[in-house]
């Protein structure tokens, strides 16, 4: 007999593997708990809602892209059925299809989810709540994306406020934000303002996460793409090669991320080689 407490047994093994930064592992976890609540009739709505989620997000990061989107969006049915259309349990939800979006590139399709999703948020908590500061920076990501840098930065900023006020100055979500506004330095040309911010997000992220999570490493790859964009070719081509060994364990292996990571690293391999030759 399938009961509640091994669905949530199932459930919280694959959030400490999500949390690890074991997405592969963590996938296999929600989807066999996904598989099995789907026949315990004491699983609510919203419980097997949330179990949706929880593939959404390991499936963005393994890069399986329509798998995450069909995930997402059925949960999404499901809450809007039981709570309607404004509750802002549905906030989460809009924000992660938005960060999905990020994800694949498609910037201008994941703006009006993050929107929905601070508009919600913002409404039952209030402007100055950490949700609604995550909201934000995730909204500022995919207007960077579309080069809004003039609307992007000052949302960056506001939710860089309220999270050190809330959290005071090493929390993980800090470094997020720092690693955010430095990749918006960066494509504005101002690469000697980037690198303290990703050399200080890089400090709070390992100290909290470990040297070999998936955020670290992909930290690493930002940092080797501005040491590229500077020409020093030997330090990106080091900080490529440990991007690497960071993400390619943790991300599928057709992961737009780790592609664009082994493309910089053979660029930089390439280019130091042949400045020093």
């Amino acid at each position: 007999m399938i009961t509640k407490a091994h669905v949530a047994r199932l459930a919280r093994s694959g959030d400490a593997r999500y949390q690890r930064g074991d997405y592969q592992g963590a996938a296999s976890e929600y989807r066999e708990a996904l598989m099995l609540a789907q026949k315990c009739d004491a699983i609510t709505s919203l419980e097997f809602s949330s179990l949706l989620n929880s593939v959404g997000m390991v499936c963005k990061y393994l890069g399986t892209f329509e798998e995450a989107e069909r995930a997402y969006r059925r949960a999404l049915a499901i809450a809007e059925q039981v709570l309607g259309p404004d509750d802002p349990w549905l906030a989460a939800l809009y924000h992660n299809l938005g960060g999905l979006e990020h994800a694949r590139g498609r910037y201008a399709a994941g703006e009006p989810l993050a929107r929905r999703s601070v508009e919600l948020r913002e409404r039952a908590l209030g402007p100055d709540h950490v949700d609604v500061a995550a909201d934000l920076a995730a909204l500022a990501a995919l207007l960077d994306g579309q080069r809004k840098f003039e609307d992007s930065e000052p949302m960056y900023r506001r939710a860089l406020d309220i999270f050190e006020r809330a959290y005071g100055p090493d929390h993980y979500e800090i470094a997020v934000n720092l690693a955010n506004l430095a990749a918006l330095k960066h494509a504005q040309g101002k690469l000697a303002e980037a690198e303290p911010l990703y050399r200080r997000a890089l400090e709070i992220k390992q100290r909290h996460l470990g040297a070999t999570h998936p955020s670290v490493g992909t930290t690493f790859n930002n940092m080797a793409v501005l040491a590229q964009a500077r020409g020093d070719y030997a330090t990106a081509e080091s900080l490529f090669a440990r991007a690497l060994s960071i993400l390619e364990p943790a991300l599928g292996a057709e992961h737009p991320n780790l592609a664009a990571c082994r493309r910089g690293y053979a660029d930089a391999h390439r280019s130091n080689k042949f400045s020093c030759a």
